[in-house]
């Protein structure tokens, strides 16, 4: 394993009988960056994580994880990484002070150094107020990062994220990744799954994955830069009209509604998108203003998984 890579994976696949939940998925995540993985829900991202984490077995392929490989001595991945899933492994019936504690004891965090660590957690993930509150009955925020507290508590080197923000506020979402680039600045690698466009835009670099194949993988500005479309922003008084002009046309990709603009699709192997548009709308004596736009995440995600494709391929 190259030292620049906190983990390396070359063909991991795993299947659930017939179904392929990952499929020869290579991988190169480097160190103290933070790695996100982008896919609808059932794109193979849970399945993926755990094996990494060694909670799953690949059904085939391999994976070097901060020098283990996968499969192999998983159980020397536990003291090196932290976990965060998306429903907060969190005992609801003990307080915050205590689920930490538990969490020290798991990991044999050495007995002097617990408090002073403890004490540090709480105070640098703002839980001081809840310290005595029962787990089960703190906001989804407040869970979160205590969630996040504990996954770190034993300073691990390689933090994996299982859609940690869905179940919280805008706000909590925004206080979360404060969090994790003061973690990535530490020298933490981060690997998160979000289904979340502008957090994926957050990420040093993501892979995009669609029914357990990745489809893309670069910086959010590299992806950008390499859709192969067109983009095409409509204004128009009558989206609904606009839209219904546009889409269906052999050369549109994709239309996408947003308030009153449209974004449309269309392959760069058609050199004059502007036309396209404006005659689709001229057919139909609908109005509207177009001009070029640049790629956003969304523009990307919908160009790499709009294509049918077998599993595998």
């Amino acid at each position: 394993m190259s030292s620049q890579f906190a983990i390396e994976s070359r063909g991991l696949s795993k299947h659930f009988g017939d179904l392929r939940a990952v499929s020869r998925l290579d991988l190169d995540v480097p160190r103290g960056q933070i790695y996100g993985f982008l896919g609808p829900n059932g794109s193979g991202k849970s399945t993926t994580i755990r094996m990494l984490c060694g909670l799953l077995t690949p059904t085939s392929g391999t994976a070097d994880v901060l020098g283990t490989k996968i499969p192999g001595k998983a159980n020397l991945l536990k003291p090196k990484i932290g976990y965060m899933t998306q429903k907060f492994s969190l005992f609801g019936d003990m307080t915050v002070q205590e689920n930490l504690k538990f969490i020290s004891e798991i990991y044999s965090y050495p007995a002097r150094d617990r408090k002073r660590r403890i004490d540090d957690l709480v105070e640098k993930y703002d839980l001081i107020s809840q310290r005595k509150q029962l787990a089960g009955t703190m906001s989804g925020g407040q869970k979160q990062r205590l969630a996040l507290a504990c996954a770190v508590l034993h300073h691990p080197e390689l933090l994996l994220l299982d859609e940690p923000t869905s179940a919280v506020d805008p706000q909590s979402r925004r206080d979360f990744w404060a969090n994790l680039f003061r973690l990535a600045e530490t020298g933490t690698t981060i690997m998160v799954s979000t289904h979340y466009m502008d957090e994926a835009e957050r990420c040093h670099r993501l892979a995009i994955l669609d029914r357990g194949v990745k489809v893309a993988d670069g910086t959010p500005q590299e992806l950008q830069a390499a859709t192969g479309m067109h983009i095409v922003e409509v204004i128009a008084d009558n989206p609904y009209a606009a839209q219904a002009a546009i889409d269906g046309r052999a050369e549109i990709a994709s239309v996408t509604q947003l308030g009153v603009r449209l974004r449309v699709l269309i392959p760069e192997r058609y050199p004059n998108p502007i036309d396209i548009v404006s005659n689709a709308l001229a057919s139909k004596n609908v109005s509207g203003d177009t001009t070029i736009a640049t790629p956003s995440l969304e523009d990307v995600f919908v160009a790499v998984t709009m294509q049918p494709r077998e599993v595998g391929q």
